[in-house]
């Protein structure tokens, strides 16, 4: 089965946006208030795949390839929070949009949380999937940048693989040959290779200790806000995240037993219908 088909009968365009001068791939669909969906660090828009058909018809979704990332544009810098953040902005203008229900997964949810208290005005409200951004772990930093090293350098799709079934608690599941086959292209484009050491300049302990989510920062954020946090997260137990919810006012913290890196893929049915009913109440 076809990644797509998680599309049939969903209206949806895959557009290549100017945003600020660095082209960026979108997967857009429905109509109604705006939701941008987030991904991880190496990771491209397919990471929300099984997430557009349930929330298309209700809101104007999309699923973006951040800076440096996937088929997006690869300026000639590090890719740090701020930046991330201005290309979001940049494609928020480009769409027309003033304010937007974000969506984040680890490094998405990061550079969610820094626009929702740099430019509060512009978010809705928030979701932080298995966030990254308020730890500085050396050795889960070290698994980050050796295993997506190892996959970009070695044109052997196994390790590519291996790079996704470390997000997943069930690989079997939920990597499929279509998603690591997207994956071991990306990763293999002349341009990614290229970039791929400021794609991972957050992995530098200095460059990381300058952006991350402090108390001081998480405790700005007054939009409603959702942390999914899945019990066997390989790069965050879940005392994290319970710490992350004790710092952000009013949030509110879903625990997924048996779910790795990625909820909203591992378990769309679960996640959809949490997220749908954390937006109905922000909306309210």
């Amino acid at each position: 089965m076809s990644i797509w088909t998680e599309l049939l009968g969903v209206d949806f365009s895959v557009t290549t946006v100017d945003a600020g001068g660095i082209p960026t791939r979108a997967l857009q669909a429905g109509q109604g208030e705006d939701v941008i969906f987030l991904h991880g660090t190496s990771g491209h828009l397919e990471a929300f795949i099984r997430n557009i058909a349930a929330h298309a018809p209700r809101y104007r979704c999309h699923a973006i390839d951040m800076l440096g990332h996937g088929f997006t544009g690869k300026p000639d810098y590090d890719y740090e929070i701020p930046r991330y953040m201005e290309h979001l902005l940049a494609y928020m203008d480009a769409c027309g949009i003033t304010r937007a229900h974000i969506a984040g997964e680890s490094l998405g949810g990061w550079v969610g949380a820094w626009l929702a208290t740099e430019h509060p005005e512009r978010v809705a409200s928030l979701q932080l999937l298995c966030s990254g951004g308020t730890k500085a772990n050396p050795a889960v930093m070290e698994r980050i940048r050796s295993s997506t090293h190892v996959a970009v350098s070695t044109d052997d799709i196994s390790l590519t693989r291996k790079r996704l079934e470390l997000l997943m608690a069930d690989p079997v599941k939920d990597v499929s040959d279509e998603l690591v086959e997207t994956r071991h292209r990306i990763y293999h484009a002349p341009d990614f290779v290229a970039h791929i050491e400021q794609l991972l300049c957050l992995q530098n302990m200095e460059t990381r200790q300058r952006n991350l989510l402090r108390a001081d920062r998480l405790a700005r954020i007054t939009q409603p806000t959702l942390i999914i946090w899945g019990t066997d997260n390989p790069f965050g137990d879940v005392p994290e995240a319970r710490e992350l919810h004790e710092m952000i006012p009013h949030s509110q913290l879903e625990l997924f037993g048996r779910c790795g890196h990625w909820p909203q893929h591992e378990q769309p049915e679960h996640y959809n219908e949490i997220a749908l009913d954390f937006l109905a109440r922000a909306r309210g």
